[in-house]
């Protein structure tokens, strides 16, 4: 998808939450919301029969306390535990068109990441379509979470989800505002090879937040794989693993401590290798906040009473 949204202020969100409901006679609600392609989506009562079409917009909706109206999601929703009872409709880019059309949603939320023509597909076949194009860093994520709010006729738990948000980021900016100079890292993807993000990936925002750098923040790729002889020339001061567990964190660090060619590194050798989950920190959502707070206790644990979560 091509739109660019800008991000908002969490305050601006809030207000843009109470605009999209519409009292009617008797209390019941008339919602009215826009998606990021112009759509605009109206609907008499709440929609109850949901399906998400990403693991980031299944956990916001479970996180609305809409997990009940969620009646299908992607192979891929693993968070929370309740969305892995729920019946599947394929991944981000196979979807399964007929079994989905045989849901009867009232309201299908798409994301980044699902191909245009298969959204195109799903709105010939007469499905509500909501499809979110946001994107950026941690400012990005109160709109998305705004947006979902409205269509679902749940902006006061949007309101009250927003607040707790805002809490966690003002708590690791008032933990960091007295912390030294930013340490360099590198941020390693778990598996062989040195797979790692550069400047269009969120986590540069992050670190930023957490105080620190990207020593890989330049390069114009989301997703790549770094050469040794540069990492080893950038000689960073940590490595962040991104593992779905201890053991795979664990097998990360024996990787780089073997026979790889990057056992030089000050950061190897000081045994500088600082875990982070991959499942919360490759969401696109709400858990994006607690990852902040990860890195930041992890990069500056000084200015942190509690150790890191695990």
């Amino acid at each position: 998808m091509s739109l660019k949204i800008r991000p908002k202020p969490i305050a601006a969100v809030l207000g843009f939450c109470l605009l999209a409901l519409a009292a009617r006679p008797g209390g019941a609600q008339t919602i009215k919301a826009t998606d990021d392609v112009g759509t605009v989506f109206t609907f008499p009562t709440p929609p109850r029969r949901i399906i998400s079409l990403a693991p980031n917009v299944t956990e916001i909706l479970f996180a609305l306390g809409l997990g009940d109206r969620v009646i299908a999601v992607t192979r891929y929703c693993d968070y929370p535990e309740a969305a892995l009872a729920k019946p599947k409709i394929g991944g981000l880019l196979d979807l399964d068109f007929e079994r989905i059309k045989a849901f009867t949603p009232d309201l299908v939320i798409a994301f980044r990441g699902n191909p245009l023509n298969a959204l195109d597909r799903l709105r010939d076949l007469g499905l509500p379509i909501f499809a979110l194009d946001i994107s950026g860093g941690l400012d990005a994520i109160p709109p998305l979470i705004a947006k979902i709010g409205a269509v679902t006729g749940r902006t006061a738990q949007a309101d009250a989800l927003l607040a707790v948000l805002a809490t966690k980021e003002k708590a690791v900016a008032a933990a960091l505002a007295a912390a030294p100079a930013a340490p360099r890292v590198f941020l390693s993807l778990q598996g062989s090879g040195l797979w790692t993000f550069g400047k269009p990936s969120y986590f540069n925002d992050l670190l930023r937040r957490a105080k620190a750098s990207s020593v890989t923040a330049a390069i114009d790729k989301t997703w790549f794989e770094y050469g040794r002889e540069a990492l080893i020339r950038d000689d960073p001061d940590a490595i962040v693993i991104l593992a779905r567990s201890e053991d795979e964190f664990r097998t990360a660090v024996r990787w780089y401590r073997g026979p790889s060619g990057v056992a030089r590194l000050h950061a190897v050798r000081d045994g500088r290798f600082l875990f982070l989950d991959q499942n919360a920190a490759s969401r696109f959502g709400p858990r994006l906040y607690d990852t902040l707070t990860d890195l930041a206790r992890l990069l500056h644990p000084e200015a942190f009473a509690a150790p890191p979560r695990r």
